[in-house]
């Protein structure tokens, strides 16, 4: 029987475990969010944004791989950076996954709201988004096994939704929908300008944010060395086959404007080809929750990883890493990342972001988490091949040195982009940054401090 003191996470997932974890995690970005970057961009030009992020995301994956086999570690940026250049970067880098993975799921559980909203009209957005919270919360307590299997089943049933959709809505598809005019006779280039197609970036990036979560579980993989490869190669194109086929199918089947600020944009655009009471329509509000709770449930156990992780290695109180004593789940830690996203819902449509939406400023927000994540993730994989030269590395990086420094340089650019069309955004995640680093590190200082006291009394 574990001791009570005992954090060490049980391993038990294998690779289709993993590969619905790494789908599941970024799965709802097919459903809403990205429509946002058709109104800052038009169809062709986020078009060019999303090939664009699509090249960043497929570099960094099948390098980012070679640090996940590595160093196993369910803090996974946290642990590589804090290897890598010490224990500030390690901090800068844990931080910023946690803005990532915190922010992400109040604008996920307000999309499951909307998406319930249309089924039951009667039942409030904000209340069913809170719903969700619970749900899921409890759900990643009672066990991560448990919690795996669940995030598989809803995946392969969001996946194969997104393809009925496409099916459906294939009939009506004509180019010229697709690259029809905005607004105000604007082209869909949006004024054929690089400012809508560069201001777009952060809902590309929605399309795949989050893939990297599954780091956080490769301490609970099963032969990590072969099984996380395998789920992250095969998410990522997974993922990138989706993201086209639904940006595409739904811009060409009728006037894409009246789809570019809504949370539930498939279920409207369907609803224009098969009409209001088809049962396709249903069945695509029904199926489409799957999707969207696959990558809710998904982020709630990446986030509750991220903090344990701090919380075990003395950048966080030391009872985040508390583990349940029956079922072995970080649950101070799931609870935690709840309380926070469940004040960010309540706060819907009471402030705005920068002058966006509130979920468009989340989305922006957990975008500039994930970038730093990805610059410093890939800077740590060239560090470490310097410095530990004779480290285990079961998988390594195709094309090395070129393929991670196409990762990083499309990672540095999307960010110089992303910062000159959200400035305010930016200033807002620096700020939470500073804040959270400078407890961290706080927090660092006092649990080194109890630690040599401890061993000086043994």
């Amino acid at each position: 029987m574990k001791q009570q003191g005992d954090v060490t996470l049980a391993k038990s997932l294998g690779s289709f475990q993993l590969w619905g974890i790494a789908v599941g995690l970024v799965i709802s970005g097919e459903y809403f969010g990205w429509s946002y970057g058709w109104a800052t961009a038009g169809t062709l030009g986020f078009l060019v944004t999303t090939i664009f992020i699509a090249a960043m995301y497929v570099a960094f994956i099948f390098s980012f791989t070679e640090l996940t086999t590595a160093i196993p570690h369910s803090g996974g940026p946290f642990a590589y950076s804090r290897e890598a250049f010490g224990p500030l970067a390690g901090t800068v880098a844990g931080m910023a996954t946690l803005i990532e993975f915190v922010f992400a799921p109040p604008a996920i559980a307000l999309a499951i709201g909307a998406y319930l909203n249309v089924q039951f009209p009667a039942i409030p957005p904000k209340l069913a988004a809170l719903g969700a919270y619970v749900v899921f919360m409890a759900l990643n307590i009672v066990g991560v096994r448990i919690a795996a299997t669940f995030e598989l089943v809803i995946t392969l049933l969001a996946v194969g939704e997104l393809l009925v959709f496409m099916g459906v809505v294939a009939p009506a598809f004509e180019w010229r929908h697709f690259a029809a005019a905005g607004w105000a006779g604007q082209s869909s280039f949006a004024a054929t300008s690089l400012f809508g197609i560069v201001a777009a970036a952060p809902f590309a990036i929605w399309f795949f944010l989050a893939i990297e979560g599954v780091a956080m579980a490769a301490e609970e993989a099963r032969d990590p060395h072969r099984t996380i490869p395998i789920a992250y190669i095969t998410g990522i194109v997974t993922l990138t086959l989706l993201a086209f086929g639904v940006m595409l199918f739904a811009g060409g089947s009728g006037d894409w404007r009246s789809l570019s600020n809504l949370n539930d944009p498939l279920p409207q655009a369907m609803i224009r080809v098969v009409g209001q009471s088809s049962s396709w329509l249903h069945m695509l509000v029904w199926l489409g929750l799957f999707g969207l709770i696959a990558s809710f449930h998904g982020i709630i156990m990446g986030y509750s990883r991220q903090i344990f992780a701090l919380g075990r290695a003395g950048y966080l109180p030391h009872y985040f890493a508390r583990l349940h004593p029956r079922f072995r789940t970080p649950h101070i830690a799931v609870m935690a990342g709840g309380f926070v996203g469940i004040a960010a819902i309540f706060s819907d449509n009471l402030i705005t972001v920068g002058g966006s939406s509130l979920t468009a400023g989340i989305v922006t927000v957990a975008a500039f988490g994930a970038l730093t994540i990805y610059i410093m993730s890939m800077a740590s994989l060239f560090r470490l091949r310097r410095s530990h030269p004779a480290m285990e590395r079961p998988y390594r990086a195709p094309l090395y040195p070129f393929l991670p420094a196409i990762a990083l340089i499309l990672a540095l650019i999307a960010t110089i982009s992303m910062v000159i069309f959200n400035p305010v955004i930016f200033a807002i995640f620096v700020a939470i940054m500073v804040v959270g680093v400078s407890g961290s590190v706080r927090f660092r200082h006092r649990h080194a401090r109890i630690s040599a006291g401890s061993s000086q009394a043994a």
